[in-house]
């Protein structure tokens, strides 16, 4: 295990916070008629209202935040493209619920599955997909399963990739938001999320026109996703992304019982948000704070920068408080080092309690030192001696 060492650093900030309000600490009442819901600003993830955000419950086509993550995650990584072309299978053609009618042998690129996906909620493009990416659907039903488990997520289980209604198929408002937050990091899905119509097989006789299921796409400003879902069992749903005044914030309902109920919680939420908050935004992922020595390395230290924005979201008029910032930094690190991995963490304390803490990553990778560089440290090291 890597040893800590810390240094405080010498400046003093002055910045603010929320008191990191939580939603046992208020008296806010959202969502009245739904089973779950939850208001969570994406950078900092401070939860601003929460009414049974654990709860495990039938996510219906909200699923499918899971299902594009994987088929981001697999563009970045150079795995798919968005030219490829995905065949549809007889099974994939044969899902019923939201679609986007695709026949057995089919054939479509990736950016046009993404978009039945994304904008209609099409059950066969994210079945097609799942077998593109994975040979087939159960396989990939493992991948999205061991993706929400690398997220931390405990109350969450698919069953399938499109959220058609299945035994131990489930997740929670909470969860929800956490997969949210991850798609939203791959910021090209918003120009997917944020088309309110568009069209398919435009080259054909018949073309097939699309629509938004996410209403809020067209009436709220900002609003540039994520996704709806319904099915008797789980009735209407919708994880919703907005970005407006700087600040992004993501919201979850479950369980509404009409779609004007689900999109009115929604928009209370977000005019609550929008309202009474605001981002102090203190450090980028490119800034760097610090530095971490490497014991035989082709470099002697790497640059450590945030693995995500350093911010705080304070209320809106809050008078303006000192936070000291701490940077501490891992000892004895070795050789290798990979781009991204954890040596350091940056916290910033107010009135000795911590309130925001995030990491600090290597910049850049780090290859072991040959046997020639070693040699000259050591013949180095030895004539300083000797001088």
């Amino acid at each position: 295990m890597k040893k800590l060492v810390t240094g405080c650093l010498s400046v003093l900030f002055f910045l603010t916070h929320i008191g990191f309000t939580s939603a046992e600490e208020t008296t806010l009442e959202f969502a009245e008629e739904a089973t779950s819901a939850i208001l969570m600003e994406r950078d900092t993830g401070t939860v601003l209202f929460d009414k049974n955000s654990h709860e495990r419950l039938p996510p219906a086509s909200m699923t499918k935040i899971m299902t594009m993550l994987l088929i981001m995650e697999a563009i970045d990584e150079g795995r798919l493209n968005w030219e490829d072309k995905v065949r549809t299978s007889e099974r994939a053609a044969s899902m019923g619920g939201s679609q986007i009618f695709l026949e057995p042998g089919e054939e479509m690129t990736v950016k046009e599955m993404m978009k039945g996906i994304a904008i209609v909620s099409g059950n066969d493009a994210s079945v097609a997909m799942a077998e593109h990416l994975a040979g087939s659907e159960k396989e990939f039903v493992r991948l999205m399963n061991d993706r929400a488990k690398e997220l931390g997520l405990t109350n969450t289980l698919f069953a399938n990739s499109n959220g058609l209604p299945a035994d131990n198929h489930y997740s929670s408002a909470y969860d929800l938001a956490i997969m949210g937050k991850a798609l939203l990091q791959h910021e090209k899905i918003t120009e997917f999320t944020s088309i309110y119509e568009d069209y398919l097989r435009e080259d054909t006789s018949d073309p097939f026109w699309l629509v938004n299921t996410n209403k809020l796409i067209k009436f709220y400003p900002g609003v540039d996703g994520l996704k709806t879902g319904y099915t008797e069992e789980a009735k209407y749903c919708l994880t919703a992304s907005a970005n407006k005044d700087g600040m992004r914030m993501i919201s979850v309902v479950m369980g509404a019982p009409a779609t004007k109920d689900r999109n009115r919680y929604i928009t209370e939420m977000f005019d609550y948000a929008y309202s009474q908050f605001e981002l102090h935004n203190r450090y980028q992922p490119e800034d760097i704070l610090a530095e971490a020595k490497i014991d035989k390395g082709a470099s002697r230290s790497v640059q450590l920068v945030p693995s995500t924005p350093v911010s705080l979201l304070i209320k809106k008029g809050q008078s303006l408080d000192g936070l000291t910032e701490k940077v501490t930094v891992s000892d004895h690190v070795r050789a290798p080092v990979k781009k991204g991995d954890q040596l350091g963490i940056i916290t910033l304390h107010q009135d000795g309690k911590e309130v925001l803490s995030q990491p600090l990553v290597a910049k850049e990778d780090i290859k072991e030192a040959s046997i020639w560089q070693l040699m000259k440290r050591a013949k180095d090291a030895l004539s300083g001696r000797a001088s």
